[in-house]
């Protein structure tokens, strides 16, 4: 049987930064887009260039994708306004993106309150934005906001939003659960209308998690009829979120009602990252992970002591939908911690570290790294602390440098002007081949005095490390209390626009800081060849 191919659009850096508590950088969304395209995502929506500083940047210089289209968020054209006078659009088609992804009232309700115009001025908006965008070059998605809710009050009104846009040469229409309150009994109903009133049109679903609904809304308008499914990574979006593409994915591609059915970008042997990916988010987002979440939480697949352990044990399908492995998550029984080779054994192959499961040294790894994660360390958003952990096992990490002692000095004075400032300045003692440096430097912070200390001079390694730049760093305080310890991930760049990560764990935050500074330097100096 042929399957259909269901395409997936994320909006993890656009609806997703409207999470409480969320604030991407520039880097963030580099490297968002990056792990995004690597997984297998038909989209990515990168913002909404205009809205701010950071969105207009990340248009103004696309990241590179080898898979993915880039899509560009905003408003059709204003009313009263043309469109070649409108700001809006101008700035969407001056976007470096090959799709625009267009928004517009499919509610009445809304037409007449929040816009104040009439209903025929809205789909005129709309023709003449999606006419403008074609004309640019670009693909184009109408998202037709509180379309369930416009199709309840006025079912006559919102198609002709979806069939306006339709034939005025939209790609995808996408119906939005603006709100979030439709439930998927409800939206498998007026998707099958939809489908049958617009015919051709190829549909797409937007849902919000309201209800707690939006991935079982999501899948109910699949099954009705869409082919292009909204949401973002861990769920993220405003209010309560959007439809939770980490759930969404592994169920696409391991459930047989969708598996037979459907196809999608992203294959089952990518789907094993979906964990790491997951993760890796949460880290750069200096979150915890949901423990709890479907497929990639640590309890996941995780079994205390009685009869279901006893169950797995014997055989895992007892108490598991679906293999950990699959997801790249692992078994956890409580009592007795079984399996995590393969994870240690996926990793290094990552890697390019071949070993068989059966080498000794896998299980000595297998064993530093229990013990580093008891501490607190967590690998999942600093590749480059693993890799140099597992090399060390290996014995293939040289000696590079040996700090023998470090200071950093805080000091609130008054400066020549007579202005009070806070000034840090940090001493570095380093050895090499048996020669001792001592460095010294002040920054804008102790963590910024300690880094540009312990670059200034490394003698002979000192041509590896001159185009390396700091451009993130994030504390994560846990086991809280007077005993609390500090996890501190740090992240690198070079003039390559290559990035890496590692971290540090200590009670004392400079300590913990050092160790993933030093943990950087160290990287770049072995996959330098130095």
């Amino acid at each position: 049987m042929t399957k259909e191919r269901l395409t997936l659009f994320d909006t993890t850096l656009r609806d997703g930064a409207q999470t409480t508590g969320v604030d991407f950088s520039l880097a963030d969304k580099r490297h968002i887009a990056a792990m995004l395209d690597d997984l297998g995502l038909d989209y990515i929506e990168g913002g909404y260039p205009g809205a701010n500083q950071t969105d207009t940047a990340f248009f103004s210089a696309r990241p590179k994708l080898n898979h993915a289209r880039f899509a560009a968020f905003g408003m059709v054209k204003r009313a009263g306004r043309s469109v070649e006078n409108d700001p809006g659009l101008a700035t969407l088609f001056g976007a470096d993106a090959d799709t625009i992804t267009f928004v517009a009232k499919a509610w009445d309700y809304h037409v007449r309150v929040a816009l104040g115009v009439s209903l025929e001025e809205n789909l005129e908006a709309i023709r003449l934005s999606i006419e403008a965008a074609l004309a640019h070059k670009r693909e184009v998605i109408l998202d037709c906001e509180h379309f369930f809710d416009g199709f309840k009050a006025d079912p006559f009104y919102a198609l002709n939003v979806a069939r306006t846009a339709f034939e005025a040469g939209a790609r995808w229409i996408v119906l939005c659960d603006t709100n979030g309150g439709a439930l998927p009994h409800e939206v498998e109903a007026i998707v099958a209308v939809v489908r049958d009133r617009v015919p051709g049109a190829y549909l797409g679903i937007h849902a919000h998690n309201d209800t707690d609904n939006a991935v079982a809304n999501s899948l109910a308008a699949v099954r009705a009829g869409v082919r292009q499914i909204h949401g973002a990574l861990n769920g993220l979006g405003e209010r309560c979120g959007n439809a939770n593409l980490t759930s969404i994915i592994p169920t696409l591609l391991l459930k047989p009602d969708f598996a037979d059915a459907f196809e999608i970008g992203v294959s089952l042997e990518k789907l094993k990252s979906l964990t790491k990916v997951s993760h890796t988010l949460d880290e750069l987002l200096n979150r915890a992970p949901n423990r709890h979440a479907p497929y990639v939480g640590a309890s996941a697949f995780a079994t205390k002591a009685g009869i279901h352990a006893s169950a797995v044990v014997k055989d895992p399908k007892t108490y598991e939908h679906v293999s950990p492995e699959a997801v790249g998550n692992k078994r956890r029984l409580l009592v007795s911690d079984q399996a995590g080779k393969s994870n240690i054994l996926a990793e290094l192959e990552r890697i390019g570290v071949k070993l068989e499961k059966n080498d000794a040294r896998v299980g000595r790894l297998l064993d530093e790294v229990k013990q580093k994660e008891a501490l607190g360390y967590a690998y999942e958003g600093a590749d480059a602390s693993f890799e140099l952990l597992a090399r060390r096992v290996l014995g293939e990490v040289p000696d590079f440098f040996d700090v023998e002692r470090f200071r950093v000095d805080v000091e609130r004075r008054h400066n020549a002007q007579g202005d009070l400032v806070t000034v840090s300045e940090a001493v570095v003692k380093v050895r090499i081949d048996g020669e001792t440096s001592i460095s010294a430097a002040e920054g804008e912070g102790p963590v910024n005095a300690l880094d540009l200390a312990l670059r200034k001079d490394l003698g002979k390694y000192q041509p590896f490390i001159e185009d390396l730049n700091l451009v993130d760093y994030r504390v994560r305080v846990f086991q809280g209390g007077t005993d609390a310890v500090t996890r501190v991930l740090v992240e690198f760049t070079d003039s390559s626009g290559e990035n890496w990560s590692t971290v540090g764990v200590s009670a004392n935050i400079i300590d913990a800081s050092f160790q993933a500074l030093t943990d950087a330097i160290t990287f770049r100096l072995l996959k330098s060849g130095a």
